[in-house]
């Protein structure tokens, strides 16, 4: 565990040469590489998404690609499409750039549903069919999707089908003073030379490790209690809470947390995962499995504030630590 710690702080330095602040993306970034999860990252412009990923993706090697989101992207742009050859008589397929080991979606919600909805096999599946044929993705896969929450016009929502395949979804609030002083006096500079830190059989490794943490079975159904609770919330005495929430969590949410809790316990040393690794990440898998009401909506309720009332009517079990010390 020593040696992985190292090897994950080590690619966690580098990418701090380029991005200050921000340690929770940072953190959450990493999470989601190391639990095999696709991640979407909100926030107002500037506050370096598009950045962390492009660095996260250099430190960590591997194929990269960028997809500016446009609203005049069509599905082919982003999987592909055939191609007839008229000197041969016969169709080639033009793979498109969505076979590659990290896919930065950039602006994800600039285009139309159609377009959106091409990734939807490909983030679930790892593969693309095109024709008849269904190709695969190289692995290991990786969709990081930045999206702006203050511009309406030329927007379009995600369906709910593709906000469900990402395992978190991270809000990044503006940096702290002394961490935007850093920010402003690193662009007088010129940027720094990245060093790849791991290779892509060693993210390989590490995912490995990171699906062998052991997850207690109470914590196991404590993020199953959560999930039912934001479907039926009456059952709690949560009728306010009711009046918000169309739809809770799919089951979706519980695996996605239970997933992402094993990998920031190997960020954090341990082969076991404890409640407070669930705590700090229950939201960012929850937030954005909610389907608010038109009450929520015209009320300008947040998923988090629901979130807050649902987790202190489900407190977080108490697990033993003891025993995984002693073994």
């Amino acid at each position: 565990m020593e040696e992985v710690g190292g090897k994950l702080e080590q690619a966690l330095f580098e990418i701090r040469r380029v991005i200050a602040g921000q340690e929770e993306m940072l953190e959450r970034v990493l999470v989601s590489l190391l639990a095999r999860g696709h991640v979407l990252i909100e926030g107002v412009p500037g506050l370096a998404k598009t950045l962390t990923i492009k660095t996260t993706a250099a430190v960590l090697g591997g194929s990269f690609q960028r997809v500016q989101f446009t609203p005049d992207l069509v599905p082919s742009d982003l999987v592909g499409t055939r191609v007839y050859r008229p000197d041969r008589s016969e169709f080639d397929t033009e793979l498109g750039p969505v076979f590659c080991n990290f896919l930065l979606a950039d602006e994800i919600n600039r285009a139309p549903a159609k377009v959106q909805s091409a990734l939807l096999e490909v983030m679930q599946e790892q593969q693309v069919t095109i024709g008849h044929t269904t190709h695969k993705v190289p692995q290991p896969f990786l969709v990081l999707a930045t999206q702006n929450p203050i511009e309406s016009e030329g927007t379009y929502p995600l369906p709910e089908a593709q906000v469900d395949r990402f395992m978190l979804k991270v809000l990044v609030d503006y940096p702290a003073h002394d961490e935007e002083l850093t920010v402003v006096a690193r662009s007088l500079d010129d940027p720094p030379e990245l060093e790849q830190v791991l290779a892509l059989g060693d993210l390989q490794d590490l995912q490995r490790q990171a699906a062998e943490i052991y997850v207690d079975p109470a914590l196991i159904s404590w993020t199953v209690d959560v999930a039912t609770a934001t479907r039926r919330p009456r059952d709690l005495g949560l009728t306010e809470v009711a009046d918000y929430v169309a739809f809770g969590a799919s089951p979706r949410g519980p695996i996605s947390l239970v997933a992402a809790g094993r990998a920031l316990a190997l960020i954090r040393g341990r082969d076991y995962v404890v409640p407070a690794d669930l705590e700090a990440l229950v939201r960012d898998a929850f937030r954005h499995r909610l389907v608010l009401s038109y009450r929520a909506l015209a009320e300008e309720v947040a998923p988090d504030t629901i979130l807050d009332q649902v987790l202190a009517k489900v407190p977080t079990p108490q697990i033993d630590l003891g025993r995984y010390n002693a073994a």
